[in-house]
Formats: structure tokens, sequence, C-alpha cells
């Protein structure tokens, strides 16, 4: 059945290199005083911190400074933020960072609009009324927060990590230079390119079959990030192999292959329990996670999707008996995942045991079931963490 959607990505991208002379003047679109937030200060070792200052403060635009947003990012810098915002009439807000910093970026902006906890906005689903304006600069690719209103924030006092979203926290303007993520190293290149594939196949392994044409993109996409990820771990300035994994990362995930799609994702909400709880790389916890969940859904009754990945994306022979492409398919992509990108197969190598599962595995389902590709129970959660270990 194919439903009925609409699709709007209102993001204005600047792709490419030399395209950041243009900063200043689509900030300035915005009002007179920018907030701009990064995270641990690589921006500044790279030089890009001072070409963004320097674009500012020539366009004559007041800045404001956030640095120190941490991967995962915390309530606490999404409140100080919104703060900031208060107190110093902020019109703009411009995240230069990966999608930690972009996220929690957008949720100072609507914490900047209301009178209350921003953490209401996740706890009680409070619904985003109003928001000041995001820009952003990519450093990193793999959330493809640079293109969509969703933001993913953890409170580490109460062991909860949550993903919200709204129309109105998408970035106005982002600024897509490949060259800015030549810094990256090959394990966050490995965990980004995780996240963009986990993106997809959330999307792709749907209870319905719909359009077809993209079911074809996805492929294409899947297939793209197996091509050019490991060729930037190896080359980290190979312009090609970023700017594919870039743009790739940003239409993984900004609304396309999504379209009149309606179910729900399942491996997210069970990975942001493990980075919740033990703060682990949100990548590396969908690479361990993603197979085993795989694994653990397929059944005769869902096959098709399976053998259709095995064969489109992995090249798998279609003649052999369904369940066995499946089943290869599911092989591969542990190979790519723990061989290709060399990422830790299992939680007991992160130093994880199963103490609690249980816990994670009720607040994945929120106390009921995870309705996805196929229901889980928190039970089916806990039987897929004990496959990680």
């Amino acid at each position: 059945m194919i439903n009925d959607f609409i699709y709007e990505i209102p993001t204005k991208v600047y792709f490419g290199k030399n395209q950041l002379h243009r900063l200043g003047q689509e900030l300035s679109h915005f009002g007179q005083r920018v907030l701009l937030t990064y995270g641990g200060g690589s921006i500044k070792t790279s030089g890009l911190y001072d070409n963004v200052v320097n674009e500012i403060r020539s366009s004559k635009l007041d800045l404001f400074e956030l640095g120190g947003i941490a991967p995962n990012p915390r309530i606490d810098s999404v409140r100080e933020g919104a703060a900031i915002c208060k107190r110093e009439n902020i019109d703009v807000l411009l995240a230069v960072g990966g999608g930690s910093t972009i996220d929690a970026t957008k949720w100072m902006a609507a914490g900047a609009c209301v009178d209350f906890d921003p953490w209401k906005f996740f706890s009680d689903n409070v619904r985003v009324e109003k928001a000041l304006p995001v820009c952003s600069v990519l450093t990193l690719s793999g959330t493809g927060s640079e293109m969509d209103g969703g933001g993913v924030i953890t409170n580490p006092q109460t062991h909860e990590k949550i993903g919200r979203g709204s129309k109105l926290l998408v970035p106005k303007v982002s600024f897509l230079d490949p060259t800015n993520t030549y810094t990256v190293n090959a394990y966050q290149t490995a965990c980004g390119s995780v996240d963009m594939m986990s993106h997809i196949i959330e999307v792709y392994f749907h209870p319905e079959r719909d359009l077809e044409m993209l079911d074809h993109v996805m492929e294409g996409l899947l297939k793209t990030v197996i091509k050019f990820a490991p060729m930037a771990m190896e080359e980290p300035e190979n312009y090609e192999a970023r700017a594919n994994l870039m743009w790739t990362s940003s239409w993984a995930i900004n609304g396309f292959i999504s379209s009149g799609k309606r179910h729900e994702w399942s491996c997210h909400p069970i990975e942001h329990e493990l980075s919740a709880f033990y703060d682990i790389t949100h990548g590396l916890g969908l690479a361990i996670l993603t197979p085993r969940w795989m694994e653990y859904v397929l059944d005769e009754d869902n096959v098709e999707p399976f053998y259709q990945f095995a064969v489109n994306v992995f090249g798998v022979d279609p003649k052999l008996p369904k369940m066995d492409v499946a089943k290869e398919g599911i092989k591969r992509l542990s190979d790519f995942f723990f061989h290709t990108l060399k990422l830790s197969s299992t939680l007991h190598e992160l130093g994880i045991d199963d103490k609690n599962f249980e816990v994670m595995a009720n607040k994945a389902c929120q106390g009921n079931v995870l309705k996805g590709f196929k229901t889980l129970t928190p039970q089916d959660v806990e039987n897929i963490y004990r496959m990680c270990l």
C-alpha cells in the first residue's frame, strides 16, 4: 500500500568547498545576535573556528559562544544554551560540529522560547510551539541532524536518552564542506557510517511494501557507504569519499526515504538505552545491535526484505534458498561492521554486563512493547541485548 504524504525540506544547503564566505550573509537574515555552539574544541585546532568567527565579525554581527557540548549531548548544555539565549536576546544559533552539537543547539533554540525546564520536551513530550532559527556547519557525517528536525538528548541523572523532533527545529541553512571532516579519525568515521546505515535500515525493513523506487534509493545509499567508508578511513583527505558520506548522511534521515511510512524504529530506541546507561558511542552501539536484531526478528513470514537486502546490497546469489540468502546478508553486514570497519563486536569488549538489561529493555519499550518492523516485548529486547554479549 502506498500512503499519501507531504514532503518538504526547508534547509538551504551550501555543499562543497569555499562556501563559508556566505555564512555571515545568511546569519544576518535572521538577526544581529548570534550564539555560536561547538564541542570539545577540535574546530579550534583545525582552524575552522577562526574562519567562522571571522565571517561572523566581518558581517558586523554580535557574537556569543557556548563550547564544550559533549557526545551524547546532555540536558545541562541545553539548559545553559537556552539561558544564554534569553539573557543575551539571541536572534539565531549557529552549531559548528557533528550531530551532538547540532542536536543540543536545536533544543536550546526551543528552550529559549519557553518558561519551563527544556527537559519537559522529552520527559513530558511537550510540543514545540516556537523556536529560534538554527544554522549549522557540519564537521562529522553520521546523524543527519544538519537536515532534519530531530534531536536526541541525554539526562545522566535519570539514565534517559530520548529523541524528539519538530519541523520548527530543522536548520534554516547548513554548510556542508567535506574538507571539514578530513580530521575525523577512523573510529569516528566508522561509527558515523554505521549510524547513517542504521537510519536507512530502520526504514528499509518496513512491515508493508510500498514505493519500490525508495527501496532502490536506500539500496544505493547503503552501497555508497559500503564503498566509501573504508576509503575515508584509509585516506582521511579523500574528497570523493568524504563528500559521498556527507551527502548520504543527510539524505538518510531528511525524510525523503521514509515518505508515507508510518512504522516506528527498532534498533535506535534499543541503543539509546545502551548509551544512556554506559555513554558509549551511538554508532558503535548500533553496529553491535543491528545484526543481532536482524537475526532475532527474521522468520519465514518476513524473509522477503532480508532476501532483497542481501541480493541488492551485498550481491548474494539470488538462486539460493531465500532463508539462506537472508542469513548470508546479515553475515555480510556483520563482517562489514566488525572486520572492514574494525568495530568491537560485543558488549563484553566494552565492559558491559547484563545487570541493567531488564531495566533498559523496559525503558526501550516504554513499559509496553516496541512497535517496529516486528513488535518486540521487553523480554525480546532483553534477549537481543544478551545476544550482543
